[in-house]
């Protein structure tokens, strides 16, 4: 029995220490709202055959975060699918390494009150970082908080630009 309440503790220690080490180790990526959502925009990002560092990218959000695409069924009706930092690991980190994707921020509205700030991003995506013409544009509708220490992921809310719903010029870089 002695042993196994060995084992159990010196698990525990060994999960505590690493959540320590990732903490010391990606800490400066969460210290300002441009450095969290750069990291958040980075993370994703990479060439074809190239893996992501989903330990960080599982740093940025609370545990209870959600990311929750935006898009149109079949039916032409809008929908929404609500994941969890690992679901969206889970259905579209093998599609990120096959394929190769950039998303780049092109313009930034920022609401703050006290530690909460909900940013509208609005992105550009690419297969290669070579690439000169998106594949695809929308908005991240991105809830931050900071917590005195750090910022972090809470929500990240998207829909992509379509033919019938184009991005609105006050979402774009002025000219």
């Amino acid at each position: 029995m002695k042993k196994i309440e060995l084992i159990i503790v010196l698990m525990f220690l060994n999960v505590t220490l690493l959540a320590q080490e990732n903490s010391e180790k990606y800490l400066a990526k969460v210290q300002s709202l441009d450095s969290t959502l750069e990291t958040l925009y980075g993370v994703i990002s990479g060439e074809k055959g190239e893996e992501r560092d989903w330990e960080l990218f599982r740093y940025l959000f609370k545990p209870e975060a959600k990311l929750i695409p935006s898009v149109k069924n079949k039916k032409g009706n809008f929908e929404v699918k609500y994941m969890s930092p690992e679901d969206y690991i889970a259905t579209s980190g093998k599609w990120l390494f096959e394929n190769g994707f950039y998303e780049k921020e092109i313009h930034r509205e920022t609401n703050t009150f006290g530690n909460i700030t909900q940013v509208f991003s609005t992105y550009e995506s690419f297969k290669s970082k070579t690439d000169t013409k998106p594949f695809m544009r929308g908005i991240n509708s991105i809830q931050l908080l900071n917590d005195g220490k750090r910022w972090w992921v809470i929500n990240i809310y998207w829909t992509p630009e379509t033919e019938t719903n184009p991005i609105p010029e006050q979402y774009l870089p002025k000219q």
